[in-house]
């Protein structure tokens, strides 16, 4: 029984539909965010602001390495495709899905994105990280399920499809 990691981009509803999923499910979730705040105690912004992004993505990448739990479902912050070392962690223990987001539905859900410890660079906008990100959502993911226009219910019922024929 292998986890169940969901990726995507800040707002995609990972830590929401992982609720659910889990609850579905009858799985044990885990959200990689509320572990580092947890380990830290700090918010991720704080850990970004202070320390700073490769600080962060060390952090983020070390916690995931750390997880061996199975029949989990778990949320990993959106950064989490930037290291090569935690995906393959996470393929190896799990089903990667990938909760695709279009980005103007992504921009509508993000009105907090300079508090909400999203990993961006100096200078960078929204539409560029969403650029930047998508090809490796992609390149990572074992199931892609579109939650554009979906509530997290449908969402998660798409899920649960997808994982019966995987």
């Amino acid at each position: 029984m292998r986890n169940i990691v969901l990726i995507g981009m800040p707002g995609s509803g990972k830590s929401t539909v992982g609720v659910l999923l889990a609850k579905t499910l009858g799985r044990k979730f885990i959200d990689t965010d509320i572990r580092i705040q947890e380990a830290t105690g700090r918010l991720l912004q704080e850990i970004i602001d202070h320390d700073g992004v490769e600080a962060f993505l060390k952090i983020e990448e070390d916690t995931v390495l750390a997880l061996h739990r199975h029949r989990a479902v778990i949320a990993t912050g959106g950064s989490v495709v930037y290291s090569r070392k935690a995906m393959e962690h996470q393929k190896a223990h799990g089903v990667v899905v990938y909760l695709q987001v279009s980005f103007d539905e992504i921009e509508r859900r993000l009105n907090n994105i300079t508090t909400r410890g999203i990993v961006l660079h100096s200078g960078q906008s929204l539409r560029d990280l969403f650029d930047e990100r998508v090809p490796l959502y992609a390149q990572y993911a074992d199931i892609t399920i579109n939650c554009t226009d979906n509530h997290f219910e449908d969402c998660v019922r798409k899920i649960v499809h997808e994982l019966k024929t995987f």
